[in-house]
């Protein structure tokens, strides 16, 4: 089956929703002296993968499951409350795996990017269904509202979210390291089908209810993020 095109733009890290100003938590690592090389930089988005990538891209297939579902049937108040219900309850379970402060910030700020350009494209997308929090809506449900917008599937979703956190990393990897951007490329390679597989994992998991969706998490990507937060002069916002 071809790809989509509209996959591909909505994981091109030239879609304006501010992804390239985020190194996704490699800036502080570098510091700490974690990440310090092209190996180093391969297990550390490894890591991120099996964690913050397959959470991320879980609760991205699980909103996209949740505007699917409620589609059928007329068009009313009811069908806009049970999709705003489900999306709450996802709202809230990634807020409560989310354990740094600054990553909850950063998840909604990216949030609030992604929704100005999902609303500029598909202004008729339910995305007034999102929960109203402070600071917005976490950004992989608005993914996976936007994805379902587009037409594009839920593994479609999952692997738009779960490729997002190897990408921007790398990227940033190749601006803080002086890495050779060849090799950082022939990196990501490598780890596509961990990112297939990661995506594909995640999907299935959508259909389980959000309090039962991956909770992996990462203690040390936790604590760099609180510190990054505190710097008076970095590269990335995150």
């Amino acid at each position: 089956m071809a790809t989509p095109s509209l996959l591909l733009l909505l994981a091109d890290g030239r879609f304006p929703a501010g992804a390239h100003a985020h190194s996704g938590g490699l800036e502080a690592a570098v510091a700490a002296g974690r990440v310090t090389d092209l190996a180093s930089l391969e297990a550390f988005l490894a890591g991120r993968l099996a964690t913050a990538g397959l959470v991320g891209a879980a609760f991205a297939a699980a909103a996209h499951r949740a505007a699917v579902a409620e589609t059928a049937g007329p068009v009313g108040p009811a069908r806009s409350a049970r999709r705003s219900g489900a999306l709450a309850r996802l709202d809230a379970e990634l807020d409560a795996r989310t354990a740094a402060p600054a990553l909850r910030a950063v998840s909604r700020r990216q949030g609030r990017a992604l929704l100005r350009a999902g609303r500029a494209i598909w202004p008729n997308a339910p995305f007034a269904d999102l929960p109203a929090t402070p600071g917005g809506a976490h950004q992989p449900l608005v993914l996976g509202l936007l994805c379902a917008a587009a037409g594009l599937s839920r593994v479609e979703t999952a692997t738009i979210a779960a490729y997002g956190t190897l990408t921007g990393a790398a990227s940033a990897g190749v601006r803080l390291l002086g890495l050779d951007p060849y090799q950082v490329q022939a990196l990501l390679v490598g780890l596509a089908d961990a990112c297939d597989g990661t995506a594909a994992d995640a999907a299935r998991a959508a259909d389980d209810p959000p309090e039962r969706l991956p909770a992996a998490a990462a203690p040390l990507a936790d604590i760099h993020a609180e510190i990054h937060a505190t710097w008076e002069v970095r590269l990335f916002a995150s």
